[in-house]
């Protein structure tokens, strides 16, 4: 989708002085706003670069007519699509009307929410008036080129069906709106899976700090007897024929003979 932007102005000086200001291409960024260089590569072609809403764009464009003190019109032939003509209408021996056309392809999220909020219309509304300060405060032109291109071959008010070779984001255009706001959602996601990574860090850190150490379990240690030591206390029945005793040592089994009233006991009996 296309958007043109239709413009005039009346500016107080004849219409020779107008025209030759406005043939000083290279003086552009005096008064456009956000063209940084217009380069004139020859008399038909200049290289452009502007910055409009944050995003750079560069294109070159060529002239497909130029007629002294009537007109000027371009297209682009690579980069941002564009075109368009400014034309000069003398209004009094020292006034002139300038119209500006202008068609151009927004391009990408950025453009095209600039477009739809009328930047553009309000840039070149904003441009004309400082052409217009410019000449009249000074009163002359700062140069001129009288040169003709297809004097007698009329193109009319070229549009972007003319701007045959600009070709967009897949052309010579720098960094256009598609890039600033893919780089935009890269920059905002390595962000966000920066600041994940650091709290998952920082939590696993405090569960670390938090986390209660575990004590040791003391076990209650029960003092045992001596091997060779038996406790008297506990009473073992013996099998042991009746007639002899088992010795309270384990050091040795002494036989004896007891008498006829004791019992065969562990402990008990006489030696």
């Amino acid at each position: 989708m296309t958007t043109k932007v239709e413009k005039s102005i009346q500016v107080d000086v004849p219409v020779t002085t107008a025209y030759n200001q406005w043939t000083q291409f290279e003086d552009f960024p005096h008064f456009m706003g956000g063209v940084k260089e217009v380069r004139q590569l020859d008399d038909q072609r200049l290289h452009w670069v502007a910055e409009i809403a944050g995003v750079r764009r560069e294109w070159e464009a060529a002239i497909l007519e130029q007629v002294p003190d009537r007109k000027i019109a371009w297209a682009a032939t690579g980069g941002a699509t564009n075109a368009g003509a400014v034309r000069f209408e003398p209004a009094g021996a020292n006034s002139t009307i300038v119209y500006l056309e202008l068609e151009y392809e927004p391009e990408g999220v950025v453009e095209q929410v600039g477009d739809k909020l009328g930047i553009v219309e309000r840039q070149v509304t904003s441009d004309l008036q400082k052409f217009k300060n410019l000449i009249e405060d000074q009163g002359y032109a700062s140069g001129a080129w009288r040169g003709s291109v297809n004097e007698n071959l009329d193109v009319g008010t070229p549009g972007v069906d003319d701007a045959f070779g600009a070709q967009g984001d897949s052309g010579k255009a720098g960094v256009s709106a598609k890039t600033v706001v893919a780089g935009a959602a890269a920059a905002v996601a390595g962000v966000a899976a920066a600041g994940a990574a650091a709290a998952a860090a920082s939590k696993s850190g405090q569960e670390e700090q938090t986390q209660p150490t575990t004590q040791p379990q003391e076990v209650a240690v029960v003092p045992q007897p001596p091997a060779d030591e038996v406790r008297d206390d506990v009473l073992l029945e013996e099998s042991a024929p009746e007639g002899y005793s088992a010795s309270s040592s384990t050091e040795g089994v002494e036989k004896g003979v007891t008498g006829t009233g004791d019992d065969p006991m562990v402990g008990g009996g006489s030696r």
